[in-house]
């Protein structure tokens, strides 16, 4: 059989392969999906990705397969790890944050103000993918990334560096780094002006510089060779959805509940009673990932979250023997509800930790209500999507709860919000489709998410 597109999406526990035909017609088509166990621990991602190509091939009823083009996003072995340094903690830095968060990385460390050795020991022992340097507005200071950039061109890192600050260094940094054996990117100034984000040009030299330099996990050469698109970070990849989705059917928020990380990204300006009180400025496409949050790899985390006695209470059975039995895939019900329970605490955890929240502050004129962090008020959608929320019975009486615990401060989505189900489990896949074939991409998406 021969297929148009094969996308590979190697997780830290799981590795998908999604099979696409008809690709730039008016009729593409999803075939269908193999899954397997990502073999990082093996030491070569590559017979995990076989191994999901042979389920593909069982799947499909089919005994040889081949294709014309391979994309690929991965995740795997700690997925794009950065550290990211900027002037002022909660502007700079920030922004260069919200950056590499955007872009799919895992942030390691953020620095605000000028670098110790301390923190460079700190970088060290981090060994990140990617490193960001920002600081100053345009025409503002320009000591501090100058000084930092100074520091580690000397300390012997020889990461990939990414400037974002200041254009007024941009000559400046080029000279430290000439004859060093770091490859550099100079992009624009992600926070050019006070309350001013400019973070889309850094997340595409971020997926850019993954693309060229992170073959990271044990055997990703190998599946580079296979690959000939772009490999790109799986949340990366989920937030280009989510972003061609938005343009289409109006502001929203994707939950990816993994084995290892909890992601959610949001794509929405909110609204405009708290825009006009918001004190500090946020991105319209924002992402926060959730390091602890995990169904599997850090399952003991949300089973402390949650207490033993009252999960106990719940499952009716003991939690040890529970963890005892836990697999990547559940495959009992009992396997599947004590997942469902994880799961709902991963989500509504995530939740409150991305959204915004009201802020009473007092003042010589008495109180005035504020607002801090992303406003997902007018969100319109939540969608689910990763291995736990388009496969657990209850996922959407799961993402029902979100709008149900809209109580006090917190800026949530409100109850008018409708749930949607990535139900073929290739938001990942569409996200990296989307770069060479957008219409393609948003056409499976909604019928993925069975809508019109």
């Amino acid at each position: 059989m021969k297929v148009d597109i094969l996308v590979a999406e190697i997780g830290s526990t799981t590795t998908v392969i999604n099979a696409f035909s008809n690709i730039n017609t008016d009729n593409p088509k999803f075939l269908g999906q193999g899954q397997a166990p990502t073999t990082v621990l093996e030491g070569d991602v590559n017979v995990g990705l076989q191994g999901a190509i042979e389920d593909l091939k069982r799947n499909l009823g089919i005994t040889t397969l081949s294709y014309k083009e391979m994309l690929a996003t991965s995740s795997a072995a700690g997925g794009l790890k950065m550290t990211v340094h900027g002037l002022v903690y909660d502007m700079t830095a920030r922004a260069a944050k919200e950056a590499a968060l955007g872009a799919g990385a895992i942030i390691h460390k953020v620095t605000g103000g000028k670098l110790r050795r301390t923190d460079i020991k700190k970088i060290k022992e981090i060994k990140p993918n990617l490193l960001l340097l920002a600081g100053g507005v345009d025409y503002g200071e320009r000591d501090t990334a100058l000084h930092n950039a100074e520091l580690i061109a000397n300390a012997g890192i020889d990461t990939p560096i990414i400037y974002a600050g200041n254009i007024e260094n941009q000559e400046e940094i080029r000279e430290i780094f000439k004859d060093k054996s770091n490859k550099l990117y100079v992009v624009d100034n992600v926070y050019p002006k006070i309350d001013q984000l400019n973070i889309e040009p850094t997340r595409k030299v971020i997926q850019q510089a993954f693309e060229e330099h992170i073959i990271h996990a044990p055997g990703m050469s190998r599946v580079r060779q296979l690959v000939t698109g772009p490999i790109i970070p799986t949340p990366g990849a989920v937030m280009e959805a989510s972003k061609v989705l938005k343009e289409a059917i109006g502001d929203l928020i994707t939950l990816d509940v993994g084995g290892a990380t909890t992601d959610l990204h949001s794509v929405t300006e909110g609204s405009e009673e708290i825009n006009r009180i918001l004190i500090s400025p946020e991105p319209i496409a924002k992402r926060t990932v959730e390091g602890d949050l995990g169904v599997y790899v850090n399952v003991k985390n949300i089973v402390e979250r949650i207490g033993k006695d009252k999960l106990e209470e719940e499952m009716g059975c003991d939690v040890d023997e529970l963890l005892q039995d836990h697999k990547p895939i559940p495959d009992t019900p009992r396997l599947k509800r004590f997942v469902e329970i994880l799961t709902t605490e991963a989500v509504l955890t995530a939740v409150c930790r991305h959204a915004g929240k009201l802020r009473n502050l007092f003042g010589p004129t008495g109180k005035k209500i504020f607002a801090e962090g992303k406003d997902l008020t007018n969100v319109k959608w939540i969608i689910g999507t990763g291995g736990a929320l388009t496969r657990l019975p209850n996922r959407i009486e799961i993402l029902k709860k979100i709008a149900i615990q809209n109580k006090g401060d917190y800026l949530l989505p409100n109850k008018e919000a409708k749930i949607l189900i990535d139900n073929h489990y290739i938001m990942a896949s569409l996200g990296v489709l989307s770069k060479k074939y957008p219409e393609t991409a948003l056409y499976l998406m909604k019928q993925s998410l069975e809508i019109e």
